[in-house]
């Protein structure tokens, strides 16, 4: 799933400096955003928000269901980031330009690396019951030109330990790495725990983190989490601790604190407004990003672009 808003918003984020420096907890409310018109799926977007706009190279969180729901999602493009699609409930299915065809379903990873550019397509079984998130990761300057490539990861490691499972989805946690490729320092894990479990997961000082709770209530560093709100949790912390009375589920986002400004417009991200116009321009003329097969729909136009010119403005507001 992709940014389908027919007005996107321009998000410029990126720089340590900006990022907090010691352990905080800042609930930050996420905005309701419909993809593709008013009888398409709502999602709950809390990445980029107002006042954090990025969690280490992590730059968009979509949350959505659990409902029945129909994602069609035409050909669009994506410069300089990884999709990260993690699913709870359902099934989609995922076309690219690079030919790649691949059903996601519950527990299994799909990354895309888009790299220097790539097209991709998304559907759901209409009607069936979806939950799940689909995240972006900014690649560093030393990676946003490499060549496109899709990663599909069905076995993750999954340590367990009485009454918790931890899904290690991107990055490493506790010395357990995930085997999706990865560009900068970063961490993504869903936590499931049982009535009653509790959990201390060890942390690194040096990375910024963030919590979403997927289902349940789940008490994270002595706040009660529920789905909605991403609890943001800043640097400084080596362990936090997890407990959930009635059972609950959460995603734990964290990395370095990104070093360089970005500029996210649409599906792109890039580094200054000429880039974003160019990008723009190039999907328009329908070559530099490739196409879909199998996809059975028109690719999906870029909408027009905001009449002041994009900038960065740091990455917090």
């Amino acid at each position: 799933m992709s940014n389908l808003e027919t007005d996107p918003r321009e998000s410029a984020c990126g720089g340590p400096a900006d990022g907090a420096a010691g352990p905080v907890e800042e609930l930050l409310d996420g905005r309701d955003v419909v993809l593709g018109g008013p009888r398409a799926m709502r999602v709950t977007r809390t990445l980029p928000n107002r006042d954090v706009r990025m969690v280490g190279a992590w730059c968009f969180v979509d949350h959505y269901g659990p409902e029945r729901a129909t994602m069609r999602v035409p050909p669009h493009p994506h410069t300089g980031l990884q999709t990260v699609s993690w699913l709870l409930e359902g099934e989609i299915l995922h076309r690219d330009s690079l030919g790649s065809e691949q059903t996601i379903t519950p527990g299994g990873l799909n990354l895309m690396t888009a790299g220097r550019g790539i097209s991709h397509s998304e559907e759901s079984v209409p009607g069936a019951r979806l939950h799940g998130v689909q995240l972006w990761v900014a690649l560093p300057s030393h990676a946003r030109g490499t060549a496109p490539a899709f990663e599909h990861h069905a076995d993750l490691p999954r340590p367990v330990s009485p009454g918790v499972t931890t899904t290690v989805i991107m990055g490493e946690l506790d010395g357990v790495a995930s085997p999706a490729t990865v560009h900068t320092p970063l961490v993504g894990a869903e936590v499931a725990l049982q009535a009653g479990a509790g959990t201390r997961l060890a942390l690194r000082p040096g990375f910024e983190y963030a919590v979403l709770a997927l289902s349940g209530t789940v008490r994270v560093a002595g706040t009660d989490l529920s789905p909605g709100p991403l609890l943001h949790l800043g640097c400084g912390r080596d362990e936090l601790e997890l407990r959930s009375e009635g059972g609950g589920r959460l995603l734990l986002l964290g990395g370095e604190p990104f070093e360089e400004r970005i500029v996210m417009w649409w599906n792109f991200v890039g580094r200054s407004h000429e880039e974003i116009v160019r990008f723009r321009r190039e999907w328009a003329e329908g070559e530099a990003f490739g196409t879909v097969p199998g996809a059975g729909a028109a690719p999906l136009p870029a909408p027009e672009l905001p009449l002041t010119p994009l900038k960065a403005r740091g990455r917090r507001r």
